[in-house]
């Protein structure tokens, strides 16, 4: 981890609150739908819960809809099969990941930033990739509207490091923006050949990434 203990800007903080709010509010009845449909569909739990690392890559749990069903083998070569057709759909809208407003609100997540990887990708890390922790982790980010899920682990890395050095308002609002064409278009959802992402191994090797 890096030495300096980062902060959150203060304008970042305040302009998180009063979108997260407002998106909140203006979802709240499609979340109630939502909970609703995974419910019926893949039962209990209706939010997937799982460690993350936040900023200066301290553990935070993020929230998230379920979009696979129980599986009796937990091997990743099991994900494909899992992954339930409403689930599938949640992901190809980003609807999945609505509950992470909630982060948003306590602090943990901001609107934009490098998205929130495993934890088990720590140590894998160069220590140049490791500086994508000096910013909070977002719903959305630079890597996520320059190829999402379609381009290779050190393309994404490199655009994550290019926000963490580029971060301001005018550029949030704008990725904000451009995320919102994105999802509308469907476009990056899946890796070829991969339900989401290759599993970062910190060399060429890969397998599947887990939900």
């Amino acid at each position: 981890m890096n030495a300096a203990v980062r902060s959150v800007p203060i304008w970042k903080r305040g302009f998180d609150i009063i979108v997260a709010s407002v998106v909140l509010l203006l979802t709240l009845p499609l979340l109630f739908v939502v909970a609703i449909c995974v419910r019926s569909s893949l039962g209990k739990p209706v939010f997937f819960r799982q460690q993350r690392p936040g900023l200066n890559g301290r553990p935070f749990t993020i929230f998230k809809f379920r979009t696979m069903r129980q599986c009796g083998d937990s091997s990743i070569a099991c994900d494909a099969q899992r992954m339930s057709r409403l689930g599938a759909f949640l992901r190809g809208t980003s609807l999945d990941e609505l509950p992470e407003l909630w982060n948003v609100l306590r602090g943990e997540m901001s609107m934009v930033g490098p998205r929130p990887l495993l934890m088990q990708y720590a140590d894998r890390y160069t220590s140049e990739q490791r500086r994508r922790h000096d910013v909070l982790p977002g719903l959305t980010g630079w890597a996520q509207i320059n190829g999402r899920n379609a381009i290779a682990w050190e393309d994404r890395f490199a655009l994550d490091l290019w926000y963490v050095d580029h971060q301001s308002f005018w550029l949030d609002v704008t990725i904000l923006c451009r995320t919102v064409v994105k999802v509308l278009k469907r476009e990056d959802i899946g890796h070829p050949d991969h339900v989401t992402m290759p599993e970062f191994m910190g060399s060429s090797e890969s397998a599947h990434i887990r939900e």
